[in-house]
């Protein structure tokens, strides 16, 4: 872990975890001796960032003072516990693991009163049936989509007719309790929505599609809801 990646996430520790956080927490946290965790404060308190507390007291992280304090009413907060649970429950194991890390930080810097309904929210979510284990990387693709970057993979379809693609990664959705990526694929030159429990041997190429994602994926988002509407037109 490089240095800049080492204070990023000890302030992101500080805003996660309730305050004042000991030094062995925060050394633990970020896995460094207690000695360059006090240094690292230093950095940090040197770069701008207003730090309160000091050995043996534990820190504090002090946000913008100008900042209003988060507050939600008790729906909304339903609301954030229902998504990041189900996020919990269907993504993969990073974005899993980023979701209660989110659930953490929000409980850290609400309110007392409200971070005691957060705690005791009425909704959750839970999945008996998993959706299917993806066969690539779905953090790397994740990143694809961000960068706008090509991606190579061989595809398996429901009938097992194998064929290799190269494409412009779009979006991620969860489709009939199945993992999928939306994409433009170049070899049927068109829309296509891809299993990724049937990708194998995904790569990243480094062909940029930018500043294309975003339109492209409205024109998707278009199709679909043009298809939907001469469907109940039909009917």
């Amino acid at each position: 872990m490089s240095r800049t990646e080492r204070l990023f996430q000890l302030m992101q520790a500080m805003r996660r975890l309730p305050s004042p956080v000991t030094a062995a927490t925060l050394a633990q946290e970020t896995g460094v001796s207690e000695r360059t965790l006090y240094r690292d404060i230093g950095s940090l308190r040197g770069l701008g960032a207003v730090i309160d507390g000091e050995a043996g007291y534990g820190f504090t992280l002090i946000e913008d003072p100008h900042l209003p304090p988060l507050s939600f009413d008790e729906d909304e907060l339903e609301a954030l516990v229902l998504g990041l649970r189900e996020v919990e429950a269907l993504a993969d194991p990073a974005l899993a693991h980023a979701a209660r890390n989110a659930l953490a930080k929000l409980r850290a810097r609400l309110p007392e009163r409200q971070a005691h309904q957060l705690r005791h929210a009425v909704l959750t979510a839970h999945r008996f049936s998993p959706p299917a284990e993806p066969t690539i990387d779905a953090a790397r693709l994740r990143c694809a989509c961000r960068e706008e970057r090509h991606i190579r993979f061989d595809y398996r379809d429901a009938q097992g007719a194998a064929t290799q693609r190269e494409v412009k990664p779009l979006s991620l959705l969860l489709l009939d309790n199945s993992h999928c990526l939306i994409a433009w694929c170049l070899l049927r030159a068109d829309y296509r929505t891809f299993r990724l429990d049937r990708m194998v041997g995904m790569e990243v190429l480094e062909t940029s599609f930018r500043p294309e994602r975003v339109p492209m994926l409205r024109g998707f988002m278009a199709r679909m809801e043009a298809e939907r509407s001469s469907c109940a037109i039909r009917m």
